[in-house]
């Protein structure tokens, strides 16, 4: 049953996956209190220390469920506490508060520009002098598994990791920016949207949330293929668009 299971992938990925979540629930967490509500820095959630950021079922059993199953499974951390009466008055209290949930994908989609020009440039200098063949390392790096990379003729065991961290890094933040994007439930998309809604539209939005909450939920847990049908268009924009032309222009492909 576990003979095809991948110890080092799944150590790379789930260190990603960690990585990738502190910096989102940090973001918010600064955002707030730059904003002058200091009740997460208090609590010791404006910190990149995964362990003050850690929900049981989202960032530890179901990340290493689908890592070991193979089922493409998106991961959460515990939510940072906002008090929206605290947030600076130079914003209404809504706007404030999108703000503070925008910084979270905001986040992600910054580490994952940062970390595809470091996977490139390292790419670049440890891979192949072929630019198509660099293209592949580079998309390769994403979902191969690790112990494939290591297999590369010449490929140390430190390039193969550096690469597939890497990689998955970038992955993982565009997946969690453009699914916390959406605007349901307690994601962070609802937030920012909220702080934009004409006023008379408030009531009915906030009182379907917990419905949909729920049914984001059941979908996590029992239907993952409704979270991946919902998000592929969304990742093919964002590939059409932002990895594979810019990695094409940094790679010289």
């Amino acid at each position: 049953m576990f003979d095809n299971i991948h110890i080092a992938t799944i150590l790379v990925t789930y260190v990603a996956v960690l990585f990738a979540l502190s910096v989102h629930e940090a973001a918010h967490a600064a955002a707030a209190y730059y904003l002058e509500d200091d009740t997460a820095a208090r609590l010791g959630r404006m910190t990149l220390n995964p362990l003050a950021h850690i929900d049981p079922l989202g960032t530890l059993i179901l990340p290493l469920l689908g890592m070991i199953s193979g089922i493409r499974v998106l991961g959460w951390a515990k939510p940072v506490p906002v008090n929206p009466g605290r947030l600076t008055r130079k914003y209404p209290m809504r706007v404030g508060y999108a703000m503070v949930a925008a910084a979270g994908p905001a986040s992600n989609l910054l580490q994952s520009l940062v970390f595809l020009v470091i996977l490139a440039m390292l790419i670049r200098v440890v891979g192949p002098g072929n630019p198509g063949l660099r293209l592949n390392w580079f998309f390769a790096s994403m979902q191969t598994p690790v112990e494939r990379f290591m297999e590369v003729p010449g490929m140390g065991a430190g390039s193969a990791l550096a690469i597939t961290l890497l990689g998955r890094l970038v992955m993982i933040n565009i997946g969690l920016a453009i699914f916390n994007l959406l605007p349901f439930g307690p994601l962070d998309g609802a937030g920012i949207l909220r702080g934009f809604l004409p006023y008379h539209m408030l009531p009915t939005f906030d009182r379907i949330q917990p419905t949909i909450t729920i049914v984001l939920l059941v979908c996590f847990l029992v239907l993952p293929v409704v979270i991946t049908t919902i998000l592929s268009p969304f990742f093919f924009v964002a590939d059409a668009f932002y990895i594979t032309p810019l990695a094409r222009l940094l790679l010289g492909a």
